[in-house]
C-alpha cells in the first residue's frame, strides 16, 4: 500500500485500518468522524477554486459525487485498503461502505498525524484529478432517475413513500423507498432529503442493471 504519505505514528494508521467488527472500543469510527470533515472542507475549497463560474448547485453536485460511498470505495481500492483492512463478518452489500469508512479514517488519521495542510495536500493530491475528470457538472441520483424512466415508461414518474425516522432525537436516521418501473428501492440518511436520494441511487442501479439484461 503506497498512500504517499509515511506516518511518524504507524499506531494511527494501523487504528485506522480497524473496524468496529474486531475491536468495539478501539477502531477506527473516531477517525472516520474527523476524517469525514476533513475531506469535506478539503473538496469544497478545491472545487470553489477549480470552478469559479459555476454556481452552488453544481459545486454541489460535483461535492456530492466526489465525497460519495462509491468514490470512497473506489479510491480506497485504489490503495489496496480492500487487503489491508481488519474486519469482522462482512456481507457483500457492506464492503464498499466499510472501505470508504476505512478511507474517511486515513484521512483523519493523517490529519492527527501532520495536521490540517498534510491531509489537505493528500486529499488534493487524489480529488483534483477525480475532480478534472467531470467535465460537466454530474446530474443528482433523482434527476437522473426520473430521466430515465419518464424515458424508458412513456412519461411516468418515480413515486416516493413518506419518510419513517427512527434512532435517537438528536442524530435521526430517515429511510425513504422509491418505486418506478415495478422496481422499488430504500435509501437511509441524516435527513428525507438525503434518504430519497440515496433511495433512487439503488433504484437506478437496479433499473440499469434490468435494462442492460433485457
Amino acid at each position: 500500500m503506497k498512500l504517499g504519505y509515511k506516518f511518524k505514528d504507524k499506531s494511527l494508521l494501523e487504528l485506522a485500518l480497524t473496524q468496529r467488527g474486531v475491536n468495539s472500543f478501539h477502531n477506527n469510527e473516531r477517525l472516520e468522524f474527523v476524517g469525514d470533515r476533513v475531506l469535506g472542507l478539503s473538496v469544497a475549497s478545491m472545487l470553489y477554486a477549480m470552478y469559479p463560474n459555476e454556481n452552488e448547485g453544481e459545486l454541489a453536485r460535483r461535492f456530492a459525487s466526489l465525497v460519495s460511498t462509491e468514490t470512497l470505495a473506489d479510491v480506497a481500492k485504489s490503495f489496496e485498503l480492500n487487503k489491508m483492512v481488519h474486519h469482522g463478518h462482512m456481507t457483500a452489500g457492506r464492503t464498499r461502505h466499510m472501505l470508504a469508512n476505512a478511507m474517511e479514517a486515513v484521512i483523519g488519521a493523517i490529519f492527527f498525524d501532520g495536521g490540517f495542510d498534510k491531509a489537505r495536500n493528500f486529499v488534493c493530491g487524489i480529488w483534483h484529478e477525480l475532480a478534472a475528470a467531470e467535465l460537466r457538472p454530474p446530474k443528482d441520483p433523482k434527476t437522473m432517475l426520473q430521466e430515465f424512466v419518464q424515458k424508458n415508461a412513456a412519461g411516468a414518474l418515480p413515486e416516493y413513500s413518506a419518510a419513517e425516522s427512527s434512532g435517537e432525537d438528536h442524530s435521526p436516521v430517515f429511510t425513504v423507498t422509491v418505486t418506478a418501473m415495478g422496481e422499488s428501492a430504500s435509501g437511509s440518511g441524516s435527513s428525507k432529503k438525503n434518504a430519497s436520494t440515496a433511495a433512487a441511487a439503488e433504484l437506478l442501479k437496479i433499473l440499469a442493471t434490468k435494462s442492460f439484461d433485457d
